[in-house]
């Protein structure tokens, strides 16, 4: 399974790697640029209800197979598309069906686990979707600078279809599992909001979910506009010393340092508490993340090393929201909150990279760089969410004491 999640990532970055390509070839504007990026979670947070549901009633392979054959199209479509309005509907069939093979996969992976080794594995699970977006980078990188980038949507399609084919032959359908054709599909299957209702009721299962909405803003818009942040530094730079990598592998490497992180993440929440974890992290995340927005003009080793270790920060809670949702939700009615979680969190997707983009136009409309204001506007949330924790934990430790 986490070779099918490396593989079905395989066309995630691509967008992200060629975002100023399309953007000077098309003229868009960083918000259009930024809304092209959100795309991909629209149709992500539109199909994921229902992916994940029926994850609850039939066979998860065949979801996952599903998926990935729809991202694929998605992917191959986007290399034909001619402007702003198709590059939308590609990207979105896109976000689409790595909807369907994300949680799904997640499923797949902890249907057949004891608890005891839940929380290591869904570590190791989240923290692969690092590895397969950096080789997305990597290889989106390699193919545009040969062929183009529409060469790179189409070789990067195959990632997502192969990981498909693979998670159907390289496990074995569940006892209790039937498929899709021995249902009945209803609308609330689509939109389980009995069971949703069931899932918000729990308070500890809302805080992960809020709490990986913030991350995923931060996360999702950071990588978005990555490349876009490089390509920028790298051109303005005025120092001597020039950058020793192009932006997609600094891109790559930055992605690469998050596995790490969120594997040891998990690990060290364990150890000192998931409620302590998150809220150190993400303050970290917002002090590292304005820095580097801030740090275009400074040397190059400044600019990295504040790069790596505000991707250390963003990573470092990842496996630990996860996990926490995954252990507090009830067993039968596990599918829908991972796919509240998963709605939560790509629907703040949706928000982030277009969010910077607007603020990354007015900010320039204004006669700045507009980046410092960018990084501003996605890691405040992260804030928020941290504050708003401990101020609830120290209203509910008074009212048990009183």
């Amino acid at each position: 399974m986490l070779v099918c999640q490396t593989l079905a990532l395989m066309g995630f970055s691509a967008y992200a790697s060629c975002l100023m390509s399309i953007q000077a070839e098309w003229q868009l504007t960083n918000f259009e640029s930024g809304f092209l990026a959100s795309c991909f979670f629209i149709g992500y947070i539109f199909v994921v209800p229902i992916a994940t549901s029926l994850t609850d009633r039939i066979d998860t392979r065949q979801v996952y197979l599903a998926g990935g054959s729809l991202a694929c199209f998605g992917l191959m479509g986007m290399s034909y598309s001619s402007g702003f309005l198709s590059a939308c509907l590609f990207l979105t069939l896109h976000g689409a069906g790595l909807s369907a093979t994300y949680m799904p996969g997640l499923k797949i992976l902890t249907d057949r686990l004891r608890v005891v080794h839940i929380t290591r594995h869904i570590s190791f699970y989240t923290a692969f979707f690092g590895i397969g977006s950096a080789l997305s980078y990597f290889f989106s990188g390699v193919l545009i600078q040969s062929h183009g980038w529409r060469a790179a949507f189409v070789m990067t399609a195959l990632g997502p279809f192969l990981a498909g084919v693979l998670a159907w032959f390289g496990t074995k359908r569940l006892a209790h599992e039937k498929s899709f054709n021995e249902i009945t599909f209803k609308l609330q299957d689509a939109l389980p909001f009995g069971q949703w209702k069931k899932v918000l009721q729990i308070q500890e299962t809302v805080g992960y979910m809020l709490g990986y909405a913030a991350h995923s803003i931060e996360l999702f818009a950071s990588r978005s506009w990555l490349v876009a942040f490089f390509t920028f530094c790298i051109t303005t730079n005025s120092n001597d010393a020039t950058f020793p990598f192009t932006a997609t592998v600094i891109a790559t490497l930055i992605n690469l340092i998050g596995v790490p992180a969120s594997i040891l993440g998990n690990e060290l929440a364990v150890r000192v508490g998931r409620h302590r974890l998150i809220y150190w992290v993400m303050i970290g995340s917002a002090v590292f993340g304005i820095l580097l927005g801030n740090s275009v003009h400074w040397h190059w080793t400044l600019i990295l090393s504040l790069a790596f270790i505000h991707s250390i920060f963003i990573m470092a809670d990842s496996a630990t929201l996860t996990a926490g949702l995954v252990i507090s939700a009830p067993k039968e009615i596990k599918g829908a909150a991972m796919g509240l979680h998963s709605l939560f969190g790509f629907g703040g997707g949706l928000l982030g990279p277009a969010l910077f983009g607007m603020v990354l136009d007015i900010s320039r409309y204004y006669g700045r760089d507009g980046w410092g204001a960018s990084y501003t506007s996605i890691v405040i949330w992260g804030v928020i969410f941290a504050v708003g924790m401990q101020f609830f934990t120290w209203r509910r430790t008074r009212k048990s004491y009183s």
